[in-house]
């Protein structure tokens, strides 16, 4: 049987108090927190992450292909997924596909992962003018889905789709914000689909509402989504908490965040009916097998919930206007980087993407990789060693604040990996008043900067535990 082997979730460090818009505004806002991706992450980044989570779960399992869905590509007219392909260091014989556009195309990305018996990689970024619900409502964050025969931890037991055209959100290329129809024509439209949807899937499975243990209905319209919850006639206690309150809706990644944090805590042989609400409606219901147990038992393995955790609720308002680009402030008074170079980047790209050094046969590890022994002198005695997934130690750091960077100051350190090697890196994630000499820390895909429309990715350093 095909279905889920592993999964992944990476919310960012950062969350806003709903409360500090309305404060600054005076309107908007509400209560709870939402996930911000910091001024260094976007879409392809975020999705690096929740993938290596996946893909670490599952003991290294290569895919067959990768499928990246989101409604704010990196790039248009160049391939996002490919840049998800080189920072897992995954072989050319796997190809890497997008799905970009729609909130729907989230649903698509793991439709086709499925059938391909591959990765699904779904990211979003999703905010709004601000004052407006869809700042306040909306969440950063990814998830990873790994497809394929086993051990499944929750299979497919039935599905059924129902769709429909009509217009309750939309946004023009070019256009940074969304706008959208008003909440009871959104109920109008989709609660119909949903219920047709709901029904034609418990019947394929030959079962009833009642059977159901966990119910995950997501979308962007929260009074069609309450509605559809109450239609679907589920026990109560089914319905699952879509973590709006803490994280916000996550958009084409939310389904695959919710039906992560389900399988953190379900038993075998449950059943999870899931519905994605998105210019139509998507049914799947999965059933847990016996392998979820022990998939969790994984040493390190950290729930959703445990993520949130680590997170924190301290950006300032103007920092989140800033890093979303609502605010347009002075840049740092240094000179702009320079765009980065295409035969450069292809030529390192085993560094730059894969982050792999090289050892020589006396076991030094070259960061960057070297063709030439520091120790021996020795040219071209060297095997690669990948080391995104190595963690280190500050051996030395400083404080810049005259760096050029879009959030300073910027945090420099000297770390040691386990097991030899030695760079420097920016630190991410952090107060730069608790950094310590000896701090552990972790290494993230990140964007260090974008001149003329091109991103230049890279590693930095974070502290372990701050995702």
């Amino acid at each position: 049987m095909t279905g889920i082997v592993s999964y992944g979730v990476y919310l960012p460090y950062w969350r806003l108090q709903r409360s500090a818009i309305g404060a600054s505004l005076g309107t908007g806002g509400g209560k709870g927190t939402r996930s911000v991706a910091s001024y260094d992450e976007d879409t392809t980044s975020m999705g690096v992450e929740a993938s290596r989570i996946a893909l670490r779960r599952a003991g290294g399992a290569t895919p067959s292909s990768l499928w990246f869905a989101t409604t704010e590509p990196a790039y248009l007219d160049k391939t996002n997924a490919n840049g998800i392909h080189a920072a897992l260091a995954l072989p050319s014989s796997t190809s890497a596909i997008d799905m970009i556009g729609g909130v729907r195309s989230g649903f698509g990305a793991g439709f086709a992962a499925y059938s391909a018996q591959g990765l699904a990689v779904l990211a979003d970024t999703r905010s709004g003018l601000p004052g407006g619900g869809d700042e306040s409502n909306g969440g950063d964050g990814a998830a990873a889905f790994l497809f394929g025969d086993g051990p499944v931890l929750a299979e497919p037991i039935a599905n059924a789709t129902a769709t429909a055209e009509f217009t309750d959100r939309w946004r023009v290329p070019g256009e940074p914000q969304s706008k959208v129809w008003e909440e009871r024509f959104g109920e109008y439209a989709y609660v119909p689909l949903a219920e047709e949807a709901i029904t034609a899937a418990l019947k394929a499975a030959n079962l009833t509402a009642a059977d159901i243990d966990h119910l995950i209905v997501t979308g962007l319209q929260t009074r069609a989504v309450g509605a559809a919850r109450k239609a679907a006639g589920t026990k109560p206690e089914a319905v699952v908490d879509d973590l709006g309150s803490v994280v916000g809706n996550t958009g084409a990644a939310h389904w695959g965040v919710m039906l992560a944090d389900v399988l953190d805590r379900a038993r075998p042989n449950e059943t999870i009916l899931m519905a994605v609400m998105a210019d139509g409606c998507d049914v799947v219901i999965w059933k847990t097998t016996a392998a979820l147990p022990a998939y969790r038992d994984q040493a390190g393995f950290q729930t959703v919930r445990d993520r949130i955790a680590q997170t924190t609720d301290t950006l300032t308002y103007a920092q989140f206007l800033t890093w979303k680009g609502q605010i347009r402030r002075e840049p740092p008074r240094r000179p702009e980087p320079e765009r980065p170079a295409a035969p450069p980047s292809l030529r390192t790209n085993r560094w730059k993407y894969g982050f792999y050094g090289s050892v020589d046969e006396g076991g030094f590890v070259h960061l960057p990789p070297s063709r030439v022994s520091m120790e021996s002198g020795d040219i071209d005695h060297m095997t690669a060693k990948r080391m995104a997934d190595v963690q280190a130690t500050i051996a030395t750091f400083t404080i810049d604040r005259l760096a050029y960077s879009m959030s300073p100051p910027v945090v420099a350190v000297i770390i040691d990996f386990d097991g030899g090697g030695r760079m420097q890196a920016e630190l991410t994630d952090v107060d730069p008043a608790k950094v310590k000499i000896g701090d552990r820390v972790e290494m993230t895909f990140r964007r260090l900067y974008t001149q003329d429309g091109i991103h230049n990715y890279f590693w930095k350093a974070r502290p372990v535990g701050a995702a």
